[in-house]
């Protein structure tokens, strides 16, 4: 695509490849994988955190295609692409959505333009940003030539806050985000948490930052104020697997497995 060879790292664990890893992607490398063994190795639900993390991104996505209707969205840390992607859980109920995918790493973004295509009616777009900026995202091209940011608009900051470094004010990203968007958007969020399995959460983290990759883990009252001035949708803030659950399996996992907390609120 457009990245030389040598603007890719792939020397050192990179979390959007390790969360690929624990999916079961093969778009990953062999600090990738040695990172993520080591998760796994104190944190043996790791895949089960990821795995339902992507299942709150569809069920979110779905319900504000099909309930709120909208039909602009935009995806901060977008990942390696995994199918079904949330272009392609949204056309499927509006074709005419349009979403702008933002990630800061060369291979995940040469993977987005390769894969996540729209459909014909719609338009997808992808941008070079980086959230510890949040006037790179606002300020793209790529995201003015899409969006129309007088309309509301879904902001998706799925498994991403957590990963910026903690010397960054993660409330003051968001925070500037959602003031640029208008009255009617929506925030969808999830974010780890050490609150029900404290000991195994501490220890993924410090792999993680011997990794060079940085985590935050936050209890949920934490977690809450990213939610301050916008107005929570049924249920609320919970464990990611009991929002909204629409499979009888997710009622087996406790609130330990999956150790990451989900909300959906609209903006006034």
């Amino acid at each position: 695509m457009s990245w030389s060879a040598d603007e890719i790292d792939t020397g050192s664990a990179h979390s959007a490849r390790m969360y690929d890893y624990f999916l079961g992607g093969k778009d990953n490398y062999p600090p990738d994988q040695a990172a993520a063994e080591k998760v796994l190795a104190v944190l043996p639900h790791a895949r089960t955190i990821a795995r339902n993390n992507r299942y709150f991104m569809r069920r979110s996505a779905r319900m504000l295609a099909e309930e709120a209707g909208i039909r602009q969205f935009l995806d901060i840390g977008t990942g390696i692409p995994t199918s079904p992607n949330l272009h392609q859980v949204i056309q499927e109920i509006a074709p005419e959505a349009r979403i702008v995918y933002t990630d800061n790493d060369p291979i995940v973004l040469t993977h987005a333009r390769a894969f996540l295509t729209s459909a014909p009616q719609g338009m997808t777009a992808y941008a070079e940003a980086d959230l510890r900026e949040p006037r790179s995202i606002l300020t793209a091209p790529e995201l003015l030539e899409t969006l129309d940011l007088s309309r509301p608009v879904a902001l998706m900051m799925i498994s991403i806050l957590h990963f910026v470094p903690p010397e960054y004010d993660h409330y003051a990203i968001l925070g500037e985000l959602v003031d640029a968007l208008p009255s009617g958007s929506y925030l969808a969020l999830t974010y780890g948490t050490s609150d029900f399995a404290p000991e195994e959460m501490k220890r993924a983290a410090d792999v993680y930052a011997a990794s060079r990759v940085p985590v935050r883990q936050r209890p949920k009252e934490e977690i809450q104020q990213f939610f301050q001035g916008l107005e929570l949708v049924e249920p609320g803030l919970v464990p990611i697997h009991r929002w909204r659950p629409d499979d009888p399996a997710l009622g087996k996992l406790s609130d330990a497995d999956v150790s990451m907390f989900g909300g959906v609120a609209r903006k006034p």
